[in-house]
């Protein structure tokens, strides 16, 4: 029975009102196992009746089975609750305990400020409370800190025995694809060698090509998958295969798991205001746990550090250092790996058209560009790069050639590998397709139910296994690794003439970048006016130093010879543009770029080299414009021209337009009305 005190809290306005009966358990596994909470907190509707409600008055909200009372966020059941009562809706709220109802301070004192403010009760497995009463407001607070300090104990002791495990590097944690564990709990690679090796190829082909999209490029190019792991759902734990994507790339790149390194607490996560929770990846040094060599891996520790500083340089390309990225298209030898000698920084690289080929020129203008100066260091690059394939060419070794004999071999075994690859999964969709036989057979006829549904899966399998071993016998087709006899002997011709590899147009400017990128450290470059040092530093540690002249620009190159400008010069006394033209093409002589001359182009180097033009030489010659000409004889513009085309007054014509100056008249100038026969002739 409720002592009297209880009873009295409970008034008519009370009565009036919805009972709101709130049941939770915080897990599914707690909803399916303990059965016996789930029955204690819906006995709680006989105490509301004894209280005075009625049966029909009892709404009971168990919507939130399943879920952590540690937050309002997801819990509709709660959320409606707190609605009603803030309606004024419910006289009382009943819960087994206030950690029932909330386990988190600002959802409890939110409630405890509504019940307050509609009179609304509360009431537990202890008794019941009035929020607008003191001593119970003061209890029920104490009751709500104490709730969420149980689950901070809780989830406290669960943390300690999770991180005394991961110390150890005893934790079972989700392996990643490719890892297992055995039936003693231990890691081991995974059986299927299929999946080992998947993630070996893709290993190989980082090292080989140093880049995670030449990866993906290369499993695309051969029409490799890659296998990936159900993390939920009705086929959790399966392993299944789809095409390699970046992220995958990546994020096997980057997980110690495939070095036999345990690890815990890589990445801090922290809550923001939203409720949306982030994370950052940690130092190793901030690790929780870090143990080298736990289990076996795919690769050493060594080789992931070394996959690691690959992708940070690659990173870095992109970045303000702009450090050497992986060897990219177009025709500059150096790209990523010049630097300017002045200011330290890498330098880019621009490229323009002379004719129909693409040279390169290696600048430094970051700083100019912060600070508004002019560009610190332009190098053109062409002269340069043939300079650094010669050094390269003359500095290689037999053990280089020795090299590329092994970097030769190696193509034919992942050539070879990514063959095993494909025939595994022919031989996974045999398997299927057998054991969906089996199966099949396996079943009693009459059963017709099954029968048809295994029948149709054996269908579906042998589909499968056609298209497989279709794209097989194509891939096969398309990527045969093994070379013919030529093709080899070929190869040897290539690889002990390294000149030859080096010339041959065929050979892909980024296969020479990358040749250039295992000889060469770094280049340094200084220039003058007139010539430029570049401080060579090879891998072996040995330095170079090259010195060449700058080499003339495009539009001095272009320029027309001075014996050339010297002719027209000569030419400009006695002929017009269309005139000089002529005769410069019948002695076969052409501008900068070998063209024949035409009028415009004769025009175009008297105004660069500022000749004097033939209409200022006859000025200076003492000949008059035709209407001085007609002033100083009388006469209109008109009839001087017909009197010039008569032969009566004589000139020289300055342009290609029939334009003349004219010689001065005499002292025996000619009569006003001389030639009148001469009008009605019209100009030639």
């Amino acid at each position: 029975m409720l002592p009297d005190t209880a009873a009295s809290k409970v008034t008519a306005a009370h009565l009036s009102r919805t009972a709101l009966l709130y049941v939770r358990q915080s897990s599914l596994k707690q909803v399916i196992h303990n059965t016996e909470s789930a029955i204690r907190q819906y006995d709680l509707r006989g105490k509301a009746i004894s209280l005075g409600w009625a049966s029909d008055q009892i709404t009971v909200i168990d919507v939130d089975q399943g879920h952590s009372g540690a937050s309002a966020a997801d819990r509709e059941g709660f959320q409606q609750m707190v609605a009603e009562v803030s309606l004024g809706r419910a006289g009382i709220v009943l819960g087994l305990e206030c950690s029932r109802l909330a386990r988190n301070s600002a959802d409890w004192h939110q409630l405890l400020e509504l019940c307050g403010m509609t009179g609304t009760l509360i009431c537990d497995e202890d008794g019941l409370y009035d929020p607008r009463n003191f001593n119970d407001r003061l209890l029920l607070g104490l009751k709500g800190t104490m709730a969420e300090s149980e689950l901070h104990f809780i989830k406290a002791r669960l943390r300690g025995g999770q991180l005394s495990k991961a110390r150890r590097g005893e934790l079972i944690m989700p392996l990643p694809v490719g890892l297992v564990y055995d039936a003693a709990g231990h890691v081991i690679l995974d059986p299927d060698t299929a999946v080992r090796g998947a993630l070996a190829h893709l290993f190989t082909t980082f090292e080989a090509t140093g880049s995670a999209t030449a990866c993906v490029k290369a499993f695309r190019a051969a029409g490799l998958l890659f296998p990936w792991r159900h993390l939920k759902g009705p086929r959790k734990g399966e392993t299944d295969w789809k095409p390699l994507a970046h992220h995958t790339v990546l994020r096997v790149l980057h997980n110690p798991r495939y070095a036999g390194a345990f690890t815990y607490g890589r990445h801090a996560h922290h809550k923001q205001p939203n409720g949306k929770t982030t994370s950052r990846m940690l130092p190793r040094q901030e690790w929780i746990s870090f143990i080298p060599g736990a289990h076996p891996g795919y690769i050493t520790l060594d080789q992931y550090d070394a996959n690691l500083a690959r992708l940070t340089a690659n990173a870095a390309a992109h970045g303000r250092d702009r450090a050497a990225g992986p060897p990219r298209e177009g025709p500059a030898l150096l790209q990523g790996i010049i630097i300017c000698g002045r200011c330290g920084l890498r330098m880019t690289v621009r490229y323009h058209a002379r004719g129909n080929q693409e040279l390169p020129t290696y600048t430094c203008h970051r700083d100019g560009i912060e600070n508004g100066r002019s560009a610190c260091t332009l190098i053109p690059g062409h002269t340069l790069d043939q300079r650094i394939g010669q050094l390269l060419i003359d500095t290689l070794t037999p053990l280089a050639i020795e090299a590329a004999l092994q970097v030769s071999a190696e193509l034919q075994q992942r050539a070879a590998e990514a063959d095993a690859l494909r025939a595994a999964h022919v031989e996974r969709a045999r398997y299927h397709a057998d054991l969906a036989r089996r199966r099949y057979l396996a079943v009693d006829p009459a059963n017709r139910l099954v029968a048809g549904t295994l029948e149709a899966d054996w269908n579906t399998a042998l589909r499968a296994l056609n298209d497989t071993q279709a794209a097989y016998d194509q891939a096969r087709e398309q990527h045969d690794g093994q070379l013919t006899d030529a093709q080899k002997a070929r190869i040897s011709q290539l690889v002990t003439d390294l000149p030859g590899i080096w010339t041959d147009p065929a050979t892909p400017m980024r296969e020479r970048k990358r040749i250039a990128r295992l000889l060469l450290t770094d280049i340094t470059v200084t220039r003058t006016s007139d010539t430029i040092t570049a401080h060579v530093r090879l891998a072996g540690g040995q330095h170079r130093t090259l010195t060449l002249p700058v080499p003339e620009p495009a539009w001095k190159i272009r320029q027309t010879k001075a014996s050339t400008i010297t002719e027209i010069d000569k030419l400009l006394d006695h002929h017009t543009c269309a005139e000089i033209a002529a005769i410069l093409r019948s002695r076969g002589q052409a501008n900068g770029e070998g063209r024949p001359f035409n009028p415009t182009m004769v025009q175009r180097v008297i105004r660069t080299y500022q000749l004097r033009s033939r209409h200022q030489r006859l000025l200076d010659a003492g000949l008059i414009p035709l209407d001085q000409m007609a002033g100083q004889l009388g006469v209109s513009a008109g009839t001087v021209k017909i009197w010039y085309h008569a032969g009566i007054v004589s000139g020289q014509r300055y342009n290609d337009k029939g334009e003349v100056l004219y010689n001065p008249p005499g002292p025996n100038p000619p009569a006003r009305h001389q030639g009148r026969r001469h009008d009605t002739v019209r100009p030639a």
